[in-house]
């Protein structure tokens, strides 16, 4: 048979209590996803990436899975690095995953995946061409012969764009759209009713407070609510949406691919709902304008930080999702996330994960929690 072996890689960065949280459920989900790997018996090894000792240590003595220190001498680069392990490995066939993604695939999807690859000569296959958290290629050297992207997100552009390798997406579902990026993430997924083992005892033992998401999530099972959803959000998403909810949505996207693009670099992000929240002002935006807007309101802020011209750093972001403002640095965003907590209605901040897979795992979520046993067709027929 063909070989086909997983690529993972994990870093550890965070040097402050919340960037830290992320870190180590991250590394819990790289954990069980090396064990499902395993289980499926689908590949030929496991290649774990890393710089997190801890992580290392946990995956020693398991079998078929190599482990690759990250290098503290040189800066990491993304794209160098999986091209260096293909070429060290000789890697015939590659699936993919970043850290934090996809915790919620089963093993029989993982299956899948590996088969599809193994019976193809060229193929690109991906959770999200335009922002790739995992993906599955064929022939593994076609890395070779192009310049290695420097994120993940952008492995789409290059091996289905540069190497001319077909692509195509997985469908989207809870199983994969969904990854861990933020803080907001890990109060999601702790709702969810299948977390796997170790990522599950991680989010135990963290002090996570979910009840606002709980409040905004309720929304999605309540006839006659709307729930307002705003930043990188596909269309898939408000399908999703509009098929598996009694709310409304009343949807704003804006910025698809503003890191894959470069227009997040280059200075380019433009916001049509964040030109009115400058126009209004921040109090006034969340305290007036949002609540006219919906009963409840997941947002994805970044693209509205963006389009101010303003990105701040992980440990701002990730407190501001936390409602912590008195911990923030950046004085613009201490005082949006005052302002942000001062919305009258149930109201959860957060990046591109909580309105793309974080929709997914929500909805999922509030059913399980509701009780209630209402067919698809009837959600259509009361959300349209």
């Amino acid at each position: 048979m063909r070989p086909v072996s997983m690529v993972i890689m994990n870093g550890r960065n965070g040097r402050s209590d919340v960037e830290r949280m992320v870190d180590e459920v991250r590394a819990a989900i790289t954990r069980d996803l090396v064990d499902k790997a395993l289980r499926s018996g689908a590949f030929d090894r496991v290649i774990v990436s890393t710089n997190d000792h801890e992580l290392i240590a946990a995956l020693e003595g398991k079998p078929t899975v190599l482990v690759e220190p990250d290098r503290a001498d040189e800066p990491f680069h993304f794209g160098r690095q999986l091209q260096q392990i293909v070429a060290r490995y000789g890697l015939e066939r590659v699936v993919y995953f970043g850290g934090g993604s996809a915790p919620l695939l089963p093993v029989a999807e993982l299956q899948a995946i590996a088969e599809r690859l193994r019976g193809a000569e060229r193929l690109f296959l991906a959770n999200n061409f335009y922002s790739v958290d995992f993906a599955a290629f064929a022939p593994a050297n076609a890395l070779l012969e192009i310049s290695p992207p420097a994120h993940d997100n952008a492995l789409g552009w290059a091996l289905g764009g540069d190497a001319g390798l077909p692509a195509h997406e997985l469908p989207r579902t809870v199983n994969t759209t969904f990854d861990v990026d933020t803080p907001i993430d890990l109060l999601i997924l702790s709702l969810h009713p299948r977390v796997p083992p170790h990522t599950r005892a991680c989010l135990d033992r963290l002090p996570l407070d979910t009840q606002r998401v709980e409040a905004a999530a309720a929304t999605f099972v309540e006839q006659g609510k709307e729930v307002l959803v705003a930043g990188r959000v596909a269309a898939t998403t408000m399908a999703y949406l509009e098929r598996e909810t009694l709310s409304r949505t009343r949807l704003f996207s804006e910025e698809r691919g503003m890191h894959a693009s470069g227009r997040l670099e280059r200075g380019e992000v433009q916001s049509l709902l964040g030109m009115h929240m400058q126009e209004v002002g921040v109090s006034q935006f969340f305290t007036e304008v949002v609540p006219k807007l919906g009963q409840a309101a997941f947002i994805d802020d970044r693209v509205l930080w963006a389009g101010c011209g303003i990105w701040p750093p992980a440990r701002d972001r990730f407190l501001s999702d936390l409602f912590r403002p008195d911990e923030i640095a950046d004085p613009f965003v201490r005082r949006f996330t005052e302002a942000a907590m001062a919305c009258p209605i149930p109201l959860v901040l957060g990046g591109h994960s909580l309105v793309s897979g974080g929709m997914y795992v929500l909805v999922e979520a509030a059913w399980e929690r509701s009780g209630l046993n209402i067919q698809p067709m009837v959600r259509v027929a009361s959300g349209g």
